[in-house]
């Protein structure tokens, strides 16, 4: 019987993977009453730049909608799959205007095998961020090199043009060739939601003034959206490609927590909690909390390290950390492994 085992028995003695329905359709009901508010509040300010604030706080309550929209997609609010599925396309694609099946696919190769080498799409080393340092492509000009040697200050920043990319890989995703469960339904969500907001925000707005109220909107949420995900893997140890490892190893050591109560868990849809949600998706974030005192615990007893620090001292670690791999795909015969573990120190 495996350590994993164990631990699931206890979580679910606990009571901690019931339905947590009164919370969730309390959520959801916040949230349709603060998307009402910023329509109110784009009609009534109207032709004023103070309409950039509504757009910042727009993109916050979007990012909320998306935490909603996670948790559908992990099964978390309805027993039915048939249900979630369908919460997630009105959630991620109606509302948010982020295609569920693009992000479904990526996340839940993610969850299978987080920060491993080829398998986890989160950690594909791009052209413009390098997340570990095997398969690195060559940097011919001195201006990549640069930027490779300061992506970790750059990351943040690079946040602002996150929102669009979100955007962008969903339609991408739903006009492509690809396989997509519910094609039909995820073109007519994302065009209605993209176009019809377009067109709300050009039709209340002259031109200059709507171009910057989306600018603030998409950069808002790309950076709040960078801001949540980031500290969760970044900086924790990256496995191999042909590496095998525990179930129960793999999610807690390539997982890191963030401490701030429920005041984090708010701030973070409950991602603060990664551990306890990496160990265990379909559990309702309300009840991560309480499940966390049960994993730390079991952890300790069996000697596997477990993570958790405070969210600015993770933003720090993420810096320094993809600032060594742009500087450092120096020696390819390290351990990846042990060379995060001490930079996760």
């Amino acid at each position: 019987m495996s350590a994993f085992t164990d631990l699931s028995r206890e979580v679910q003695a606990a009571g901690l993977m019931r339905r947590r329905y009164g919370r969730y359709w309390t959520r959801f009901g916040v949230l349709v009453v603060l998307l009402a508010a910023t329509g109110v509040a784009l009609v009534v300010i109207g032709r004023s730049w103070w309409q950039l604030l509504v757009a910042a706080a727009l993109a916050v309550v979007l990012g909320q909608v998306m935490f909603l929209g996670h948790d559908a997609a992990h099964r978390q609010i309805f027993r039915s799959g048939r249900w979630n599925d369908w919460a997630s396309l009105v959630i991620g694609d109606l509302v948010a205007g982020v295609s569920y099946g693009w992000w479904q696919h990526k996340h839940s190769r993610h969850h299978a095998k987080p920060n491993q080498v080829g398998a986890d799409p989160d950690i594909v080393n791009g052209r413009a961020i390098l997340f570990h340092t095997q398969d690195v492509p060559v940097a011919r000009s001195p201006l990549r090199r640069w930027f490779r040697a300061h992506q970790g200050w750059l990351f943040f920043p690079m946040l602002l043009l996150e929102g669009l990319n979100l955007h962008i890989s969903g339609v991408k995703t739903i006009f492509g060739r690809g396989a997509v469960k519910r094609r039909p339904v995820e073109i007519a969500f994302i065009t209605l939601r993209l176009g019809g907001y377009l067109a709300v925000v050009f039709w209340f707005l002259p031109p200059l003034m709507a171009v910057a109220f989306l600018a603030v909107q998409l950069g808002v949420f790309g950076v709040y959206m960078g801001a949540v995900f980031a500290p969760n893997h970044k900086g924790m140890p990256i496995i191999p490609r042909d590496a095998r490892t525990d179930f129960l190893e793999r999610q807690v050591r390539t997982s890191r927590n963030v401490r701030g109560g429920r005041f984090m868990a708010v701030f973070m849809g409950g991602l603060n909690y990664q551990v306890e949600h990496h160990l265990f998706p379909s559990m309702p974030s309300a009840n991560l909390r309480a499940a966390r005192l049960v994993v730390r615990r079991f952890c300790a007893e069996h000697d596997v390290p477990y993570t958790e620090t405070s969210l600015l001292r993770s933003y720090g670690i993420v810096v320094r950390y993809l600032n060594r791999v742009g500087l450092a795909a120096r020696d390819p015969f390290e351990c990846p492994i042990v060379e995060q573990l001490r930079g996760a120190r």
